[in-house]
């Protein structure tokens, strides 16, 4: 059983803002349910989680919602939420009132975006992730390295919240060992908080446009060290990923840049992390 945990579904006239950057005019096209499964399929993967894709509005949630409740292989939806805003609660039950809403496994905050590197440590975001483990959920980190060490001191603060680093927390993977020396401790001291896993997504992107899978490999390696496979998944971060590579190639790219590790241990990293993190339940299909 393979899961990719992070993958995303847009139509750019819908207020994705973002893609308006000339850079990213190769992913401005709607990408839908329909595309996604096409490539699930031609890839071998079983299932999926789709994240929320930068809109940063809540209709996007019932939107995602009724996508998973019509597509069998979503297993999951990590929503958009201001987790800083005084109505997390309440957010969090109308989104489980659509229709799909039993199948909202998590929440994300676009923290990336927030200038400062600290944002995590305000009050008002620490009682929002409260309410976020309250509810059961995950709460997905988009976050720069430079916010690394504010999403340990939240882990720490908010022990009973399952917490799911986006994207190793985006290292200058384009800058080889400097980029491996200004992440390293900060993702050690993250990865010590056991309520965090790591997500393998996102790192094509990261590399320089003539990457291969030898510039990943330190970083995947630090990953394994750190985390270990038992909190660690594959996510494509497909149709990002097509800036630097297609589905296919971000598969094989980590699976070249993984070290040599035992069958039951890349079971977890391609499937069983993320059942267990996000409570995939809806078809009752366990890990392989």
């Amino acid at each position: 059983m393979i899961v990719d945990a992070h993958h995303h579904l847009w139509r750019p006239e819908r207020g994705y803002t973002w893609l308006d950057a000339p850079e990213l005019a190769a992913i401005r096209r709607p990408f839908t349910p329909a595309d996604l499964t096409a490539e699930l399929t031609a890839s071998g993967v079983d299932g999926s989680v789709l994240v929320e894709g930068g809109r940063c509005h809540r209709d996007e949630a019932a939107e995602f919602l009724g996508y998973a409740a019509d597509t069998p292989s979503i297993l999951g939806v990590v929503a958009w939420l201001d987790v800083a805003a005084d109505d997390v609660t309440a957010t969090v039950a109308r989104y489980r009132g659509v229709r799909g809403g039993e199948l909202l496994v998590g929440v994300r905050a676009q923290v990336q975006a927030e200038a400062d590197p600290d944002y995590l440590d305000r009050p008002e975001v620490r009682r929002g992730l409260a309410e976020v483990a309250d509810a059961g959920l995950v709460f997905d980190l988009v976050v720069r390295a430079d916010q690394l060490p504010a999403a340990a001191r939240a882990a720490r603060a908010v022990p009973q919240l399952r917490l799911v680093l986006d994207h190793l927390g985006k290292p200058r993977i384009d800058r080889g060992e400097a980029g491996l020396r200004g992440w390293r401790d900060a993702i050690a001291a993250l990865a010590a908080n056991p309520n965090v896993v790591g997500k393998l997504s996102g790192l094509v992107t990261e590399a320089r446009p003539d990457w291969s899978p030898a510039d990943l490999a330190p970083f995947v390696e630090v990953a394994v060290q750190e985390f270990g496979a038992v909190r660690l998944m594959f996510g494509s971060d497909w149709p990002v990923c097509l800036l630097r590579s297609d589905y296919p190639g971000v598969r094989r790219a980590l699976a070249d840049a993984l070290p040599p590790l035992p069958a039951p241990q890349l079971r977890e990293i391609y499937a069983g992390t993320a059942v267990r993190t996000y409570r995939l339940t809806r078809h009752g299909k366990p890990p392989a």
